[in-house]
């Protein structure tokens, strides 16, 4: 199996916070607390982010002001930290993506 290219990474980016976005919508907090499947379905994509940015060149996100360490970090935090994972946490960040979201758009359009 070939691994993804940079593009397909950010694509990859793009279909997991639009995945976050349609899984989370019209939930409260309390739903997610309390769903499970939600919750890993949730979970899973931000994995997904976090995994993508680790791979797209340096040389690609450097052009770019963000934070990049932290969907990596989040990754990670979710990889090691699984027993420690608030929801109220997850719950902002599936809130907190919009900014992430129009830069993947840039990057995809300028770069690609």
């Amino acid at each position: 199996m070939d691994k993804p290219t940079p593009r397909e990474r950010v694509e990859h980016v793009l279909l997991a916070i639009g995945s976050i976005r349609d899984f989370v919508d019209g939930s409260t907090l309390e739903v997610l607390q309390n769903d499970l499947k939600l919750q890993s379905a949730v979970l899973f994509q931000f994995l997904i982010v976090g995994e993508a940015i680790r791979h797209i060149d340096d040389s690609i996100l450097s052009k770019y002001d963000f934070p990049w360490h932290i969907p990596k970090s989040f990754r990670n935090f979710i990889i090691h930290e699984y027993h420690g994972i608030k929801m109220i946490r997850i719950y902002h960040a599936c809130h907190d993506l919009g900014e992430l979201d129009n830069l993947m758009k840039t990057i995809l359009q300028e770069e690609f």
